[in-house]
């Protein structure tokens, strides 16, 4: 049994749903709402991408939700760089995606069939208007739960120096590729891989010198994207970019130490971000609604399973944040990297976590490191 009668989720992302679409399953009885600020087909953004077999986690527990996404996914098993006139394949290095609205249509329907209450177009100025025994925040990086109880939830908020903008092309690519270019303005990078048969997510980023001396932060999103246009023409092959609040953006870095206050608790990336990189934001906030679930259902105190919640749950996520924000300061730096061979730069990136030493590259990546070490390098 629970002590819970009626839940509020605010945020209408991958963590709320998933969260709610847990609860009324585990407590068909329940009253669990969802209310969302923007209408239901709105979402910012074009694909949202996953490491390799990062589904995993849902083939156990929830094979109804799994099979629902995974067949819509596009998959590839290798990842590209290309950079100074060579590609690179760092083979083994795998990754999924799926459109950003694919998925949450997705979780829609499976909480609406599971009896959730969702509302949209609905803003909420203050907590006090949410009366339930428990309310989840996931309401993403402005989360008004988290900004409600600043001391209780004790965030912890810096951010990168890279500016990046999110776009998508109909132009799709085989595997997830990094493009790395130099200019006479500066060195930029695309990130981009494909979400459908036909249509790409394509992530231009820079530093700050290479912004401003673009001028980037003086065009509109239609200007800034016909200027990356011209400056990725090669991987684009003539591709328009599309834009979509394809504004440029520093990414944040947050961290609460508390994800806790009362009867409250926050999830996803209103607790904790990820950078883009890695491929995990996503992952980590439908695996923080598995964990919360897993913890009301091991103690019917609400008081007690949150904090077990927080016990359990922070030491996981904080190993892929860690993990993230490492994978994010090379990006920083990817401009001084650039002077690299091909082969070396490669070699700089898929070590740049510090976890990954020669032995087990060659079983991650075979191929590669057989044209890394036939070429003479050693890694020193």
């Amino acid at each position: 049994m629970t002590g819970l009668k009626h839940v509020e989720i605010l945020g209408g992302g991958p963590a709320g749903l998933y969260a709610a679409i847990l609860l009324k399953r585990a407590w068909p009885g329940i009253s669990v709402r969802v209310t969302e600020q923007n209408p239901a087909d709105a979402t910012f953004g074009f694909g949202v991408v996953f490491s390799d077999q990062a589904l995993d986690f849902l083939r156990a527990d929830d094979p109804e939700t799994h099979d629902l996404i995974t067949p819509r996914m596009e998959r590839w098993r290798n990842m590209t760089l290309s950079h100074a006139g060579d590609r690179v394949t760092l083979d083994g290095i795998g990754f999924a995606a799926i459109g950003r609205l694919e998925l949450l249509q997705i979780l829609q329907g499976r909480a609406r069939d599971e009896g959730v209450e969702l509302r949209y177009d609905t803003v909420i100025g203050a907590v006090d208007e949410l009366d339930a025994d428990l309310i989840i925040g996931a309401d993403g990086l402005n989360s008004l739960i988290r900004s409600s109880d600043e001391a209780g939830f004790g965030p912890t908020l810096e951010y990168f120096e890279n500016r990046f903008a999110w776009f998508g092309t109909a132009q799709p690519f085989d595997t997830l590729t990094q493009s790395f270019v130099r200019t006479d303005r500066g060195t930029l990078n695309a990130h981009h891989y494909r979400y459908q048969p036909a249509m790409s997510t394509f992530i231009v980023e820079c530093d700050p010198a290479t912004f401003h001396a673009h001028g980037f932060d003086r065009m509109s999103e239609t200007e800034t994207a016909a200027a990356c246009e011209e400056i990725f023409r090669e991987p684009l092959q003539g591709a328009k970019l599309i834009c979509n609040r394809s504004l440029w953006r520093q990414f944040p870095r947050l961290w609460c130490r508390n994800w806790v206050s009362g009867n409250r608790v926050i999830l996803g990336d209103a607790a904790h971000t990820a950078h883009f990189s890695i491929g995990s934001g996503t992952r980590l906030a439908m695996e923080d609604a598995i964990a919360l679930v897993r913890a009301l259902q091991a103690d019917s105190d609400v008081e007690t399973a949150l904090n077990a919640f927080q016990t359990a749950r922070q030491p996981i996520a904080k190993k892929i944040v860690d993990a993230a924000n490492t994978s994010a300061a090379w990006y920083d730096r990817f401009p001084e990297k650039m002077e690299l061979a091909p082969l070396d730069f490669a070699f700089d990136y898929i070590t740049r976590s510090g976890r990954v030493d020669m032995d087990r590259l060659r079983k991650l990546s075979p191929e590669f490191m057989t044209r890394y070490e036939a070429a003479g390098r050693t890694g020193a």
